[in-house]
């Protein structure tokens, strides 16, 4: 088996930019594993093909709105613009990014990350393979936290050019454990209507909380 086998042309007019409205009127394909044959539906309709006491798990992880621009300061006080995202915290006040572009900065270099007109300060303690860094603050975590959360937006796929995608839009409804950088997508076409639905039909939810991380921007 070779990686090749699984490519595919996607049209580009054919990868949507923002969410349908509402949510579990998504196109949904369903294959009969006994008869091979495919039907086209739509995702409201997953009911039809769950029975009483099956169970679905989900995933509750909130995406941190963890993308940020800020600057290297160098031993002149030239600025290097940098683009920031905020992967976890390894310890207090010491947190891992995904820094672009990687090669513009060193240890012991000062960062400034931009909010509004508010900044934070940090130092590099350590530069890591695959565009990684370690960035060592002033402030304690709850504050970084409260930073992002008020100041940052969250990194949507490459494939969506949409820059007004709301936050609200990237999450699951059931979406409760803060810790996640890019969304649990299959859990996107879930509305609150088709959740009780399914409940009175006996169908059993369980959640789980499963941060996605750094993995996801790596390639294959």
């Amino acid at each position: 088996m070779q990686l090749r086998d699984f490519d595919y042309h996607l049209p580009r007019e054919l990868i949507a930019q923002e969410p349908i409205e509402p949510r579990d009127h998504s196109r949904l394909l369903v294959l009969n594993r006994k008869d091979k044959t495919i039907r086209h539906r739509h995702f409201f309709e997953v009911g039809d093909y769950l029975k009483e006491g099956d169970v679905l798990v989900c995933n509750q992880s909130e995406v941190i709105p963890a993308k940020l621009s800020g600057y290297r300061i160098g031993e002149s006080g030239k600025k290097a613009k940098l683009d920031l995202l905020l992967l976890e915290s390894k310890k207090e006040r010491v947190w891992e990014f995904l820094v672009k572009p990687i090669k513009r900065i060193k240890v012991g270099d000062q960062i400034r990350i931009e909010g509004g007109s508010n900044q934070l300060q940090a130092i590099v303690e350590e530069v890591l393979e695959n565009g990684v860094a370690l960035l060592r603050f002033k402030k304690d975590n709850e504050v970084i936290l409260e930073f992002f959360d008020r100041y940052g937006s969250v990194p949507l796929p490459p494939y969506i050019q949409n820059d007004e995608i709301k936050r609200s839009q990237y999450q699951t409804i059931y979406a409760r454990e803060n810790g996640s950088v890019a969304a649990p997508t299959a859990g996107f076409h879930f509305t609150m209507n088709l959740v009780e639905k399914l409940k009175q039909k006996g169908i059993q939810f369980a959640f789980v909380t499963l941060h996605v991380g750094l993995g996801t921007f790596q390639p294959v």
